[in-house]
């Protein structure tokens, strides 16, 4: 062992097995090994986006085969009742808690994170996500709709957004030649979490059914189980780099971007700067308007190609029968399976291509050609064109998914390293406002215009379409309106020492790379991304077969 070894053995004793110092990566660590570990935490609770799957088998939870229904049910009478089934609004509440949570805990613990670390948050999240779904478990059993709420709404939401942030600053600063390539690889795990996670809860649910169950309970069990093994898997695979580290051979390019800085602005003041903001309001108009999409994909496709979806091209919504309605809405998810894909996609894709092209210009492709295709998707409804139009709407969803791994590197360009992940944090609240406002603006439109008379078809939609063209161009002109931070805001070279002085301690000898170099897929690294690529390769085979039968 040597001197330099024998120090850092000195340093970690008396050190919690959770502690940040704990985890500080030793030579000949492989720092590919820490991707593998991101994408466990986040393939879990991905499933946020899945959770759907449950509302109908959860809305006939007393009747089994079918709602025991009150009409006197009011949402409040709804937490509580044991007579009534639960109606499918009452539970998709439990979707918008998640995303109100999962920002506001991410801005809240988000500075609690850089000083605990990641295996400390994933381990949280892990407990906070798994315990919640146990928990809504017991509401399912008690039949009490308020314990969902609190159990997977709320601290499921918490364990949400802590463990949506672990990975963020940690592999940013693994990757420093590829910020956005390894926030692409992390994220792209959550818009996948419920390609893997839908279709398991629904063989779980034919699993456990019963005449006296839909279910339901013993899949949320089952499922908080297997996620709990992954997420403390992943926590547990969390190492971060040496202060000062770089990759073997690798300096920052000569001839910097004026747009990325190798400086660093502190928590306390990256939200007193206009830049915060206008990256605050590029998120959410960017999320507003995708999101927008996905809650009304499925009714979207059913209502604008009605009839020629089953052959039938001059029939329109309204003159389908019962059971050719059932038929489109079948065909109509695996158009939401294929948008999923797209999302999935998208967040590797442009995240990669940011590292080409720039942070800026990546969001410059988003607002305009977004602008372009949603202001053409009206003409390609029209024309009754559904290759055009889903192939638009799959850009879109890309673009969507995208903007989400695209913007903590965006942050680390323009506020440094040092808190790029509590910083992300805060600006996850532009993703809680984004999760309100995106649907209730789409969902009240498609109302008013019913009201006005509107038949189902192409036309409804029409006003959706350039509504959110429009939020789009807002989004282009704050993402113009963004330049680099003046000096005044970043914090002195000793100031930044000072931060890292614990973990420089505990590091103490090596200097350079520490022997730790760019890695590469060696047997341990292999096996690491085996445990989660076998998984998300199984989603995606599975949303392959759904959307060739549907649209082959």
């Amino acid at each position: 062992m040597t001197a330099a070894e024998t120090r850092t053995d000195g340093a970690l004793a008396g050190l919690g097995l959770l502690d940040r110092e704990r985890i500080v990566a030793r030579p000949g660590f492989n720092r590919w090994l820490v991707p593998p570990a991101a994408l466990a935490i986040h393939l879990c609770i991905g499933m946020a986006y899945g959770f759907s799957v449950f509302w109908l088998p959860l809305s006939k939870s007393l009747g089994i085969t079918a709602s025991t229904a009150c009409p006197d049910l009011t949402l409040a009478s709804a937490l509580f009742t044991t007579t009534c089934d639960w109606r499918v609004a009452d539970l998709g509440w439990i979707y918008t808690l998640f995303f109100v949570l999962l920002g506001s805990s991410a801005a809240i613990w988000g500075g609690w994170l850089e000083r605990a670390g990641p295996r400390k948050a994933g381990v949280v999240s892990a407990c906070c996500w798994c315990g919640g779904i146990i928990l809504a478990a017991i509401g399912v059993i008690t039949h009490q709709l308020w314990m969902m709420w609190l159990g997977a709404g709320v601290i499921g939401g918490i364990g949400l957004g802590l463990g949506y942030i672990s990975p963020v600053s940690t592999l940013i600063k693994w990757f420093p030649d590829r910020r956005g390539m390894a926030t692409g690889m992390a994220i792209m795990g959550f818009g996948g979490g419920a390609m893997i996670g839908a279709p398991l809860a629904n063989l779980l649910m034919n699993t456990f059914k019963t005449d006296s169950s839909v279910g339901v309970w013993q899949t949320f069990i089952v499922m908080a189980v297997i996620y709990f093994v992954f997420m403390m898997g992943g926590a547990f695979g969390y190492r971060i780099p040496p202060a000062g580290w770089r990759p073997e051979g690798w300096t920052p390019p000569a001839a910097k971007s004026t747009m990325i800085t190798t400086k660093h602005v502190h928590l306390r003041d990256a939200h007193r700067t206009k830049q915060f903001w206008l990256i605050w309001a590029v998120l959410c108009l960017n999320v507003s308007a995708g999101i927008g999409v996905i809650g009304m994909a499925s009714p979207m496709l059913q209502e604008i190609f009605a009839g020629s979806l089953i052959g039938l091209p001059d029939v329109g919504f309204a003159q389908l029968d019962a059971g050719q309605k059932a038929l489109i809405a079948t065909i109509a998810a695996g158009f939401a399976g294929l948008l999923s894909l797209f999302n999935i996609g998208g967040r590797f894709f442009w995240a990669s291509l940011s590292d080409k092209i720039g942070r800026k210009n990546t969001y410059y492709c988003f607002f305009l050609l977004g602008i372009v295709l949603y202001a053409l998707a009206p003409t390609f409804a029209g024309m009754g064109n559904k290759a055009l139009f889903v192939l638009s709407f799959g850009i879109i969803l890309s673009m969507y998914g995208g903007g989400f791994a695209t913007i903590p590197a965006y942050l680390a360009d323009i506020f440094g390293t040092q808190f790029v992940g509590a910083i992300h944090g805060r600006l996850l609240t532009a993703w809680a406002t984004a999760g309100i406002v995106g649907p209730v603006v789409v969902n009240y439109i498609r109302e008013a215009q019913i009201a006005a008379g509107v038949a189902p078809g192409p036309t409804l939609y029409t006003g959706t379409m350039y509504i959110l063209a429009g939020m789009l161009a807002l989004g282009l002109i704050a993402n113009a309106l963004i330049r680099p931070l003046s000096d005044k805001w970043f914090m002195s070279d000793d100031q930044v020492a000072a931060l890292q002085a614990k973990s420089a301690a505990v590091n103490a000898g090596p200097t350079g790379s520490f022997g730790i170099g760019t890695g590469g897929l060696d047997a341990k690294a292999m096996l690491a991304w085996a445990v989660v690529g076998i998984p998300l390769l199984w989603g995606v085979w599975v949303t392959l077969r759904a959307t060739f039968a549907l649209f082959g």
